[in-house]
């Protein structure tokens, strides 16, 4: 494998069809809240959303369709997350950059808090830390454990304390490998697992419409 290129050939339209795993069916029923679980009035759940045991969602804080909290996690106004977000157990929001107990922040709306915004198909690992305001990209993937201080690709994977990019990953999840950054990589990127194929754009990744088996 070249030092720019990441992953495998592309696949054909019937070999894609039939690798690419299975995707959970968007739910159109109401967000389910575990006890003892707490969402404020004023927070905005989409369908399906999923808020495991223990969380707590604030007034303000908006929550897409079929993304799925696990619990102990605090979901804080001015958090944006995206569809099908996932977010592991204890992860951590932040709105306010040099919080104060002795001079709190004046915020009238959501948008007066310092901004965390999570794209759709994100996943934020177990613990993770989001210190706002910060932008995670469309399908990116956070470890478990990291501090995420600057903003984040899409489909980038990053680790660590602060976190940095160590590597690509499908829509599906699956890794596209290890590689310097997306816009100095030579080739595009192909899925080994389900066949989606990827180009650049900016500094992440994009996912690229398959029309006809080539």
């Amino acid at each position: 494998m070249g030092q720019g290129e990441i992953g495998a050939k592309p696949a054909g339209r019937q070999a894609f069809l039939a690798k690419r795993p299975h995707e959970r069916p968007r739910a159109a029923d109401a967000p389910r809240i575990h006890a003892p679980s707490v969402v404020q009035e004023g927070a905005s759940l989409g369908p399906g959303a999923v808020v495991g045991a223990f969380s707590f969602v604030a007034a303000g804080a908006r929550i897409g369709a079929g993304t799925r909290i696990q619990g102990h996690t605090s979901v804080w106004a001015g958090v944006t997350l995206g569809e099908d977000v996932f977010v592991g157990p204890g992860a951590t929001f932040t709105n306010v950059r040099r919080p104060r107990a002795r001079f709190p922040r004046q915020a009238v709306t959501a948008e007066d808090w310092d901004q965390t915004v999570v794209d759709d198909g994100a996943t934020l690992g177990a613990r993770a830390t989001l210190v706002a305001p910060v932008h995670v990209g469309r399908c990116a993937m956070v470890g478990a454990g990291a501090t995420v201080t600057r903003d984040v690709p899409a489909h980038a994977e990053v680790v660590g304390v602060p976190a940095r990019i160590v590597g690509w990953v499908c829509t599906c999840g699956a890794s596209l490998g290890r590689s310097r950054p997306a816009a100095k990589a030579a080739k595009p990127s192909a899925c080994a697992r389900c066949g989606r194929t990827f180009h650049r754009e900016g500094d992440g990744l994009r996912e690229a419409r398959l029309t006809s088996a080539p």
